[in-house]
């Protein structure tokens, strides 16, 4: 009585493991196919995202430059402003003088006040 019993626990030991072979060989298949669809989404993504820093590199290299620009500019017209100060200082010496204490008078109640 126990022979039978092996041989069709054999039978079906051995369908078992057919079925988990098959199982394990679809979802390799599948996991395969996964990858393949999924590859040029992810192509594409990365190319995006290269592109997108691309852009970002080079607008920031533009911003530095118009800043650049614009601080040589600053830098220029603070230049001529101190000239013109000290051109006014030069020949109006007691205006500048009176002018200096008046702002410092100015100045130091609205920092006393506080």
């Amino acid at each position: 009585m126990s022979t039978p019993v092996t041989a069709n626990g054999g039978q079906i030991q051995h369908t078992l493991e057919r079925g988990a072979d098959k199982a394990t060989a679809a979802a390799h298949d599948a996991i395969d196919l996964a990858a393949d669809v999924a590859r040029p989404a992810i192509d594409t993504v990365v190319s995006n995202a290269h592109g997108a820093v691309d852009r970002a590199g080079v607008a920031a290299t533009h911003a530095a430059g118009a800043v650049g620009v614009k601080g040589d500019q600053l830098n220029e017209s603070g230049k001529r402003m101190a000239e013109r100060a000290g051109g006014y200082v030069r020949e109006h010496p007691v205006a500048s003088l009176g002018m200096a204490v008046v702002a410092g008078y100015v100045l130091s109640r609205l920092f006393l006040s506080r």
